[in-house]
């Protein structure tokens, strides 16, 4: 197949505070979340006067995968469609079409596939589609990359630089801990995705030669009834702290932008949970515009370009 662009799908992010709850509501659709945790999600962009670097990031990215493909002698335009915020996948749809595409490749900004990560995009952009019409490209989905070595080296790059903050004697002992987005347990492929999630964080691990690690999970939003992926990202740092550990280096590799559920949930949140219990915690950044990164989306799209 001819392709004539290149689509990146990414959640989306509220541009100021007006924007926070319809695009929460966005977010919910749904979902039973329980009002006392829609108004503490709704401090937490307060804090950020409602604004989510996650849009301008994602274009960050869509800019430099623009980049490469063309340095490679694949000149496509990148454009960027968010399941929740402007510009939602419809509009991106819409201005491609009108644009003259026809075949566009589609990359889902999701590291681990879940049913909340892979499959809702997959159905989002079909449903999109649709009511844009005959004038919406076909869009044909890139392969996941979670164990991407490329992906691998970036978050392992990262997280070095985040144990050089360490005091060098106790950087070889201080524990890594992972996180990613927490889940319903009887979501569909939460076993999948929870095994993606262990891969990526194993091959870090092996990849940076740190064998003190472990998976936690962060951001859980459901009622305290409905069991979701454990264990939270707070009580593992308090039971490292009460086994005696001075430091912990936190790795968000479920995450690729540093948007408002890592600056808030890990960068305040849990770092106050730490400071309470005398830890020192370090939070690596994510991948964001990574040369890595970049140069891996561009192959995972370039694999599909000439397939």
């Amino acid at each position: 197949m001819q392709y004539d662009a290149v689509l990146l799908i990414a959640f989306g992010g509220p541009e100021k505070m007006d924007d926070v709850r319809p695009f929460l509501a966005n977010v919910l659709r749904g979902r039973p979340v329980p009002p006392a945790r829609l108004r503490e999600v709704i401090r937490h962009y307060e804090v950020f006067d409602g604004r989510s670097p996650l849009n301008e990031i994602t274009f960050r990215q869509a800019e430099a995968v623009r980049r490469s493909l063309a340095q490679e002698g694949q000149p496509l335009p990148v454009y960027v469609g968010m399941r929740n915020w402007h510009p939602y996948i419809a509009e991106t749809l819409e201005q491609m079409g009108r644009g003259g595409v026809k075949n566009a490749v589609g990359f889902i900004l999701s590291a681990q596939q879940s049913e909340a990560g892979w499959a809702r995009y997959k159905t989002n952009v079909e449903e999109a589609r649709e009511r844009v019409g005959s004038l919406a490209p076909q869009v044909s989905f890139t392969s996941g990359w979670h164990n991407h070595p490329l992906f691998i080296q970036a978050v392992a790059d990262l997280t070095k630089q985040a144990f050089s903050s360490l005091p060098a004697a106790r950087r070889g002992t201080a524990p890594l801990v992972y996180t990613a987005h927490s889940v319903p347990t009887s979501m569909p492929s939460s076993r999948e995705y929870v095994r993606q999630v262990e891969e990526g964080a194993r091959l870090v691990a092996e990849y940076i030669g740190h064998e003190n690690w472990s998976v936690a999970y962060q951001s859980r939003s459901g009622p305290p009834q409905v069991p979701w992926l454990e264990p939270d990202i707070g009580e593992v740092i308090q039971a490292l702290a009460a086994q005696g550990a001075r430091d912990a280096v936190v790795v968000p590799i479920g995450f690729v932008c540093d948007h408002i559920e890592v600056l808030y949930d890990l960068d305040i949140e849990a770092k106050k949970i730490a400071e309470r219990n005398d830890l020192n915690m370090v939070r690596a950044r994510t991948v964001n515009a990574h040369p890595h990164f970049i140069q891996m989306i561009a192959e995972v799209v370039r694999a599909t370009l000439n397939q």
